[in-house]
């Protein structure tokens, strides 16, 4: 790759992780694709929680617009007792072993569900799974944060942040332990698909510094090519961090607003930060 072809890389407005009605967004796969265009974005991936339904149609409309898309998925992992997240990139979203994988995963969705709706109504807060189903466009997909908008809309808590840190997160009321798929599973379900691993905002997760080396070493040795750096979720200080990692570790970086709507996302689509000029981006695979 030439210098030139770098900078070029670099300078496109990239945006590789973001979501629909189809799993926990606030807009339809095409309002995703028409705000990101409206952004200014050049390269958006739609990577919906477990779920490739809204792929399609964000294509067509991209198509139509002019911009370059990626379809992609956010594979749920369970590991080291936290919960993992792997996007999967430039996937083939109807390999059939891909849809199986998904299938499996969302298929304890439901019981979640149930179980923080049981968990909620134990300290007063009856009839939150009811609430929550109402914000699930997608009825096989009700996540955590359906409940937490449920609880902002009837008055409960001033927004989804306060929730999650009250009811919704580990140690909270309404947390729930739940097993999704192993690392090396969700991996090897991507790759076989022909995408391009990549671990999903790192800062989120609550692991020790050995416990972080063994996710990456696991994810490596899985196949998993990639890391967000860039995340609207990462501070300054943390996308240094995983700049670092990305180095050190030969990895890809990506670059994602993690946009789920407008009033519940710290970044707006293609509004994040630029990578770090001496990473690879993992759009160089891409496009």
């Amino acid at each position: 790759m030439t210098p030139t072809t770098a900078v070029a890389l670099h300078a496109i407005n990239a945006d590789l992780h973001c979501h629909s009605t189809v799993s926990d967004g606030w807009l339809e796969p095409g309002e995703v694709v028409r705000r990101a265009v409206a952004n200014g974005v050049e390269l958006l991936a739609l990577t919906d929680h477990d779920e490739v339904g809204g792929l399609d149609i964000a294509a067509e409309v991209a198509a139509s617009l002019g911009l370059r898309f990626v379809s992609g998925v956010e594979i749920s992992v369970s590991f080291a007792g936290e919960t993992i997240h792997i996007v999967g990139l430039g996937i083939d979203h109807r390999h059939p072993g891909l849809l199986v994988g998904l299938e499996q995963v969302r298929s304890g969705r439901d019981e979640r569900a149930t179980r923080i709706g049981e968990a909620l109504a134990a300290v007063g807060i009856h009839d939150a799974l009811q609430g929550a189903r109402r914000f699930a466009r997608n009825p096989a997909l009700v996540s955590r944060a359906h409940f937490a908008r449920h609880l902002v809309a009837s008055g409960l808590m001033p927004d989804v942040k306060t929730v999650f840190e009250h009811y919704l997160a580990r140690g909270k009321p309404g947390f729930v332990e739940h097993e999704w798929a192993a690392l090396e599973d969700a991996v090897g379900w991507i790759r076989a698909a022909g995408g391009i691993a990549v671990v999903a905002h790192p800062a989120r997760y609550r692991l020790s510094t050995a416990d972080m080396a063994r996710l990456f070493d696991r994810f490596i040795a899985a196949g998993g090519e990639a890391v967000e750096v860039v995340s609207g979720a990462h501070s300054d200080d943390e996308m240094r961090r995983f700049a670092t990692v990305a180095r050190q570790r030969g990895l890809l970086a990506s670059r994602a607003s993690d946009f789920h709507g407008e009033n519940e996302s710290a970044v707006d689509l293609g509004r994040c930060n630029p990578l770090p000029p001496d990473l690879t981006p993992v759009w160089s695979r891409l496009i």
